[in-house]
């Protein structure tokens, strides 16, 4: 076998192999060479460490001949010397543990805010497959990309409340628990996002896959009348009723853009540079007009910006970002901010309404506006205030 076949091998077999500690079948070893399969759980062990220990016994006894079974019992010895398995005792046998295998599924999940590119992260909790055991997910999903990151893999149960506390410290946006079947039903949105707009998610994502492939049915067994869109986060028990929804809150809805949450969001900069340039020119004018005629022109900039950037399109994407951020609000019993959030929203949704006579969108238009010029003056660079949706960087 040539080189580039050899790595070709190893490669697919390793990616089997991955797939198998998510849930997945385990490769047929007859159908790879045995250089191969060492190779490839030489990296699968330097990788997942003690994760991949229950996948190797079931390896080794699922070998169909001793070639195979040398290369994972050599994988097997290498955890050992690492001190990731227990030796075995000289005088006896070792007592094989039983592996057991259950479907994974999600157990808890957590999703952050969102922000003004439209993303959120989300952490879901698997538990099952070989050995039992969790898994976290951790991705960040965008509305108008789809998944935008994957990472993840094996946790521990006090990792993974560490783990949440340093989110809880260090995060700018909100986190709320929220049901798992929630959390991947999201996951299913970005993925049939994925399928319309004609683009696939990160490679990192392609080991997770699988899991979120019965979403709609853990759903459906959930809450067998509703539709995803219809699940709802859970409140807590003690919660006091919301503020009335007939009030009008929609007059002081540009304020939500005042709210540390929602500090992020506005229109894209780099789509307002030119009325940005305009709103500038009528600020410093040096021709002697009225504050009156100013306040006009400025208007009718923002308007313009508003009936440009917030088709019919854009507005149900920042109601439903609107709705989400209303169920965060009132699960952290912050009911008029909720209450607002969520009139607002219905009024976006509303393509009857003119979307220059909501005070929402129009803060949206002139705060993009406002960061345009920061650009236009040298105040900042128009990537820092970019809202295109982009991939996070690793640590």
């Amino acid at each position: 076998m040539t080189a580039p076949a050899a790595r070709d091998e190893t490669a697919a077999c390793l990616a089997a192999l991955e797939a198998a500690l998510v849930g997945g079948e385990p490769p047929a070893l007859a159908r790879v060479g045995p250089a191969a399969l060492d190779d490839a759980l030489r990296a699968l062990v330097k990788r997942h460490g003690a994760a991949a220990l229950p996948l190797l016994e079931h390896l080794a006894d699922a070998a169909p001949d001793k070639d195979h079974r040398r290369a994972v019992r050599r994988a097997l010895y290498r955890l050992e010397q690492s001190g990731l398995r227990p030796m075995r005792a000289a005088t006896a046998a070792p007592a094989r543990p039983v592996v057991t295998r259950t479907a994974e599924h999600p157990v808890r999940a957590w999703l952050s805010g969102i922000d003004g590119s439209g993303s959120r992260a989300a952490w879901i909790l698997f538990e099952g497959g070989f050995g039992g055991g969790l898994r976290l997910c951790s991705l960040i999903l965008n509305d108008e990309a789809g998944i935008m990151d994957a990472a993840g893999g094996p946790i521990a149960r006090k990792r993974l409340e560490a783990e949440l506390r340093g989110l809880r410290e260090s995060q700018k946006l909100p986190w709320v628990e929220v049901d798992g079947h929630r959390a991947c039903a999201l996951v299913a949105d970005a993925l049939a996002l994925h399928e319309r707009l004609g683009t696939v998610p990160p490679p990192e994502f392609a080991r997770w896959k699988r899991l979120f492939a019965a979403a709609p049915q853990w759903l459906g067994e959930a809450q067998p009348k509703a539709s995803r869109t219809d699940t709802k986060m859970k409140l807590p028990a003690d919660m006091p009723s919301p503020v009335d929804a007939t009030s009008n809150l929609l007059e002081a809805s540009a304020t939500l853009l005042d709210l540390p949450e929602l500090m992020g969001w506005f229109i894209d900069p780099a789509r307002v540079q030119h009325e940005a340039l305009a709103m500038l020119q009528v600020r410093e004018s040096r021709l002697v007009v009225s504050d009156q005629i100013k306040a006009e022109r400025e208007a009718s900039i923002v308007d313009g910006v508003v009936e440009a950037q917030l088709p019919d399109a854009a507005r149900r994407r920042w109601a439903a970002r609107l709705r989400e951020m209303a169920e965060i609000f009132r699960m952290t019993g912050r009911l008029e901010p909720a209450a607002m959030a969520e009139q607002t929203a219905a009024a976006l949704a509303d393509i009857a309404r003119p979307a220059t006579a909501i005070p929402f969108a129009r803060a949206l238009a002139a705060r993009g506006i406002e960061m345009a010029s920061e650009v236009a003056l040298g105040r900042t660079r128009l990537a820092d205030v970019s809202r295109a949706p982009a991939r996070r960087a690793r640590s």
